[in-house]
This record gives C-alpha cells, sequence and structure tokens, in this order.
C-alpha cells in the first residue's frame, strides 16, 4: 500500500545551510533516503522551498486570486514528503518514525486513496 508522509517542522529551527555540527540533518536526510530506497520502501520524494517562496492560488466567481506564502499561519511549516509503499499502517508509521525532522517536528502519514 502507498503512503504520503508530510514532514512538518518550524523554518525557524532549521539552519539557512546544511553545515551545522559534525552530523548535519542533510546527512541524516540522506542516510535514511537511502536507507529506505534499499529496503524497497521509497517511491518519491522531495524537499520544498521556504514558505516565503510559495503562494496560495483560489478561484472564486471565475476569478484567481493569488496570496503570497501558504494559507495557514502554523508553528510548523510543510517542508517536504516522502511517498513509500508500506506492507500497512504500522509499518509506514515505523518508516516515518525513522524521517530526522520526526525529532523536532512532525510527520502526517496519509494512506493513498486508490479509485476504481
Amino acid at each position: 500500500m502507498k503512503y504520503l508522509c508530510l514532514i512538518y517542522d518550524a523554518e525557524s529551527r532549521m539552519p539557512a545551510t546544511a553545515l551545522e555540527g559534525p552530523r548535519t540533518m542533510m546527512a541524516e536526510y540522506a542516510e535514511f533516503t537511502e536507507s529506505i530506497a534499499k529496503s524497497g520502501h521509497l517511491l518519491g520524494g522531495e524537499a520544498l522551498q521556504r514558505t516565503g517562496q510559495a503562494v496560495t492560488v483560489r478561484v472564486r466567481g471565475g476569478k484567481v486570486a493569488r496570496t503570497d506564502g501558504p494559507f495557514a499561519e502554523t508553528k510548523e511549516q510543510l517542508g517536504g514528503y516522502y511517498l513509500i509503499e508500506a506492507t500497512d499502517l504500522p509499518d509506514a508509521v515505523q518508516v516515518a518514525a525513522r524521517i530526522p525532522s520526526a525529532k523536532t517536528g512532525s510527520i502526517e502519514v496519509r494512506p493513498i486513496q486508490v479509485f476504481g
């Protein structure tokens, strides 16, 4: 079964560069990504630009409205995702718990809806 792991963390806690300490967050992510690729869980994933680069789009009455930034003001922002294959929800949770940002932020695990 496919699951989307949405990675939320406070942008204010994220360094401007990945060069902090001997074991950087980027190194942890590289190690994690390699491990789930080897285990067969990884289907895809990407990091997202900071929220300052985002826009929110709405169409009301046939008119397009664009707002800078994300829609909701939250303490944690969506920073990236992994699309994984897991045998069931407990397996997906085990994978999500190993995502480095789970230590400081949160990981939302959602099953992919299959139509038809």
